[in-house]
């Protein structure tokens, strides 16, 4: 506790605010449509409300400071030349460099600004498969009338020195998200800074509650180092914390939510000799490596991770590499002094709960940094009232959109009107 003071009152530094950025208004009031919530009554009916299933791709990389190139290939990470999704979440670490300047002062949006926009291209770039996926939506449609919309907005991206999530979700779903919020813990220096630690968001979409959660946890790869890991987990579920709402009946803490997804550079390391280490990565022998790795054995004790499932990972570990290259660092013969790190999986995508299966588990093959991204894509079951299925067809519906056009018509009118 002492710390935190000292960082708050002498350093002055805000350690992550409920504030963050958004393509749509964030207040409740301003949504569409209210969509009415289940009371106690209607939960219990199985007649009322059915299983919807929706999309999501999750994503982590540790950029290590490096800003995005003009050439770099989004539509390769983000998967859009093969499947579309519903959501997607974006997690990523070290968009600045962690020097005191970035750690102590105030945060500088230029980088992932840069990094938003790359996003929505790729997002909204047309390919023959967002075409058909769109056809086939709109030939499924019960409303004939229904025109899907195939753009994707953000609804909520937050940074915190390094750490910056981005969450994104296809325009015509937008009216049916409610309750959007963030929540950031610094676990950095002294304890609370935030250099390490978590920004989390929350929101709901129609009946179902979603948490992600941007991690970046201490680093270190001696052996005893995963303690410090596995305390800045327990900090980041014990302090992390949402608006209960209006009616006190939104989730507060991580893990109230109806599905929960943790990404990021975890820093779990492999508890093997170096030797050994590199000697197996060479061979390609995962499964022995992973017998080994500290993030699997947590999971396996079932103490902190109690409850946490991962994906079967088949892809080389993702860390540490020469920047611009396909070789490890310590590999190649270097600069003397230079700190030698093994091979590692550090970054993690891990879920929580029920109604989420994962479809993919695999990395990135970008060089921008010395960690390879890691995205998985999961199929998501989300409650959804029967009485909104009509409320859906009509906002999504032609007369929807002739209707809006007069209003805003209309206002133009009125507009005009008071101006003479």
């Amino acid at each position: 506790m002492w710390p935190r003071l000292v960082a708050n009152k002498f350093l002055r530094k805000r350690l992550g605010s409920n504030s963050f950025v958004a393509d749509f208004p964030s207040n409740d009031e301003e949504t569409l449509i209210r969509i009415p919530s289940l009371d106690k009554q209607q939960s219990l009916s199985h007649d009322n409300k059915e299983t919807q299933n929706y999309k999501v791709f999750a994503s982590t990389w540790n950029v290590g400071g490096v800003a995005p190139t003009e050439d770099i290939d989004m539509e390769d990470w983000l998967h859009t030349p093969n499947t579309l999704c519903d959501i997607y979440v974006l997690g990523f670490q070290e968009i600045v460099p962690l020097r005191a300047s970035n750690v102590l002062g105030s945060e500088n949006n230029k980088i992932f600004t840069k990094w938003n926009s790359l996003i929505r291209e790729a997002l909204n770039k047309k390919t023959p498969y967002q075409d058909n996926k769109l056809r086939k939506l709109q030939s499924i449609s019960p409303d004939n009338d229904v025109q899907i919309s195939p753009g994707f907005r953000c609804i909520i991206c937050k940074q915190m020195v390094g750490i910056f999530i981005s969450v994104w979700i296809r325009s015509d779903l937008r009216p049916y998200i409610r309750h959007p919020s963030v929540s950031c813990v610094g676990c950095g220096i002294m304890g609370c800074l935030g250099n390490k630690g978590s920004v989390s968001v929350r929101f709901q979409l129609y009946e179902t509650s979603f948490c992600f959660v941007c991690s970046h946890l201490a680093s270190g790869g001696k052996e005893g180092d995963e303690k410090y890991r596995n305390s800045d987990v327990a900090e980041i579920l014990s302090r992390t914390s949402f608006p209960r709402g209006p009616l006190l009946n939104l989730p507060r803490n991580i893990l109230d939510h109806d599905r929960v997804i943790l990404l990021g550079d975890l820093n779990y390391r492999i508890s093997l000799p170096e030797a050994t280490t590199r000697l197996l990565v060479e061979r390609s022998e995962w499964n022995v490596l992973l017998e080994n790795d500290q993030l699997r054995t947590e999971l396996m004790q079932g103490q902190l991770f109690e409850g946490w499932n991962e994906g079967t990972i088949k892809f080389a570990p993702t860390y540490k590499y020469f920047p611009n290259s396909e070789h490890y660092y310590g590999c190649i013969r270097g600069k003397n002094g230079k700190k030698l790190r093994s091979p590692a999986w550090c970054d993690r995508i891990i879920w929580c709960g029920r109604g989420l299966k994962q479809h993919l588990y695999a990395r990135g093959e970008s060089k921008l940094s010395d960690h390879r991204p890691v995205k998985a894509i999961f199929s998501v079951e989300v409650r959804v009232l029967r009485t909104l299925k009509g409320i859906q067809s009509f906002f999504l519906s032609e007369r929807f959109e002739r209707i809006t056009s007069h209003f805003e018509m209309s206002l133009n009118d009125c507009f005009l009107c008071s101006s003479r």
